[in-house]
């Protein structure tokens, strides 16, 4: 009797031991978050989950290039960067676009790889936000990022994985997933001028306009940790790049009055980033054509793909360069047609009623 209870408890623990090598062992081999390796037989990389898995590509994937920005870099084809710069692109993304998290990423990326080009998208709110990386204050998960084995299992037995995201890698490499269009989330948006209208809240009253170092502590810091970068990686051409926010942004900022500090903080950086031979400027904010064609926008700052690959055909012409000779008199004047904006350019939506004002208490 007590031999039968021992052999089924041996048997017991052995099944055990099969069944978590098992789940483990198909964790490790599809690796849908790219943990620990590229992917393995031939398998297109899907990917669909930045938080989860722009980690583990920097590390695994073979590129020399990077995309780096927010949310509205990830419409980008990697491919038309590819071809138009001779390299092998993938992206890294976060949220909001943070200097420090971004940076984060790129230094993550510099581990194992020598790279020729790094794709830099400014927005104006990563100059002044915090130098402190966001990763853990927001609930990302650090099993993948940080290099400790032992928490791992998180990832390798996790349900979630195991029967959803494995299967859903599986089939989307079925039905021909390109890989080129990572985290690429347009193909389900609209893009047009009720989408744009109906997702801006103006302001209801325009606000003093604040000085325009209010925000110089965090910009210090901020272009410290870009200048760093710069100076660290004198082997890499960086192309830095502020996106076309639409004129319903521009707008806010100015009824707010942040506008003059904003365009303040880009000076100043654009000025302290041309300081490094290895550093291009490109700036497509004054784009009249673009910002005022809220048929291509989501909401006041998301534009459609059309527009990404505009940037990128732009950079790799050469066009719409800023310069120490330049740089000045170009944001000047952004300062200027901020104004034409709000006092000449919004008033007929105004006055057609297609302007949705902040709720009042």
């Amino acid at each position: 009797m007590k031999s039968d209870k021992f052999n089924f408890l041996k048997f017991f623990f052995v099944l055990i031991l099969i069944l978590v090598i098992l789940v483990g062992g198909i964790v490790y081999i599809f690796d849908p978050f790219y943990h620990y390796h590229k992917p393995w037989f031939g398998l297109t990389a899907v990917l669909n989950d930045k938080e989860y898995q722009c980690i583990g590509t920097l590390r695994n994937f073979d590129y020399d290039a990077l995309i780096v920005g927010s949310s509205v870099t990830e419409n980008n084809d990697n491919s038309w960067f590819d071809e138009a710069f001779d390299c092998t692109t993938i992206k890294a993304t976060r949220s909001y676009g943070a200097t420090a998290d971004l940076c984060y990423l790129l230094d993550a990326a510099y581990e194992d790889h020598d790279l020729k080009y790094i794709f830099y998208n400014i927005d104006p709110s990563s100059l002044y936000a915090s130098t402190e990386t966001t990763y853990e204050s927001t609930g990302c998960p650090m099993y993948l990022y940080d290099k400790n084995p032992f928490n791992d299992v998180q990832y390798l037995f996790n349900k979630d994985v195991l029967f959803s995201k494995i299967p859903y890698m599986l089939a989307q490499n079925l039905t021909g997933y390109d890989e080129a269009l990572s985290y690429n989330w347009a193909q389900w948006k609209v893009f047009n001028s009720a989408s744009a209208l109906g997702l801006y809240f103006r302001p209801n009253e325009i606000s003093d306009m604040l000085p325009e170092n209010v925000y110089q502590t965090e910009l210090d810091g901020n272009i410290a940790l870009l200048t760093e970068l710069v100076s660290s990686h004198p082997e890499t051409e960086f192309k830095f790049f502020f996106p076309p926010y639409s004129m319903l942004w521009w707008d806010g900022s100015y009824r707010n009055g942040e506008s003059d500090a904003v365009i303040y903080n880009e000076k100043k950086t654009v000025f302290s980033l041309l300081q490094y031979d290895n550093v291009e400027i490109y700036y497509f904010q004054d784009n009249e054509d673009i910002i005022t064609d809220l048929e291509i926008y989501l909401d006041s700052l998301h534009f459609a793909p059309e527009i990404n690959k505009f940037m990128c055909d732009e950079m790799a012409a050469g066009n719409d360069q800023l310069t120490l000779d330049n740089y000045e008199e170009t944001l000047d004047n952004m300062k200027f047609f901020v104004e034409k904006i709000v006092n000449e350019l919004i008033i007929p939506y105004d006055e057609q009623g297609l302007l949705t004002y902040e709720a009042t208490e």
